[in-house]
């Protein structure tokens, strides 16, 4: 019997599953906002839930499905997101960003060098989920990364609270 891959070709260790509200407009988001690929889709019998979907983003596989009752899975909401950020390295922050909030994601974050040398931005999509966008610009020594850091710090702790 032939050995079988214990990591399907073309996947990573790590594949996030989202679970979505209308996960076939999700879909059709995505597409738009992030440029991603459908790889594949199964519909639940009743023809209108998503049981599963692969969509490709650059190198990496995410999968979608719908809820489904009794899974203990409830979706996300715009009001009440999941705290986990999905990250995505791209070639450019600033056109990733203004192409997810043309196709309707809201900005979390204006586009930014950070003190690591990467330049990010953020956004929340409709369906409850935040992504981030980055590029990076330069590549940092461990020494150049911690004063970067603790010049960062500095500023942040000299900055008036906006908490107050």
């Amino acid at each position: 019997m032939a050995q079988v891959n214990p990591i399907p070709k073309g996947m990573h260790t790590l594949t996030p599953n989202l679970v979505l509200r209308d996960c076939a407009r999700a879909i059709d988001f995505y597409k738009r906002a992030l440029g991603a690929q459908e790889a594949s889709r199964m519909m639940a019998p009743d023809g209108k839930s998503v049981w599963h979907a692969e969509l490709r983003i650059g190198d990496s596989t995410f999968f979608l499905n719908d809820e489904m009752p009794g899974a203990g899975h409830p979706a996300p909401t715009a009001a009440d997101p999941l705290p986990v950020t999905l990250w995505l390295y791209v070639p450019d922050c600033d056109a990733a960003f203004k192409r997810a909030v043309g196709a309707g994601a809201t900005a979390t974050m204006q586009p930014e060098d950070m003190f690591w040398g990467d330049r990010c931005s953020g956004v929340a999509d409709p369906f409850g989920y935040l992504w981030s966008f980055a590029t990076r610009q330069k590549e940092l020594s461990e020494s150049e990364m911690r004063r970067a850091g603790e010049e960062f710090a500095r500023k942040m702790a000299e900055r008036p609270s906006q908490h107050a």
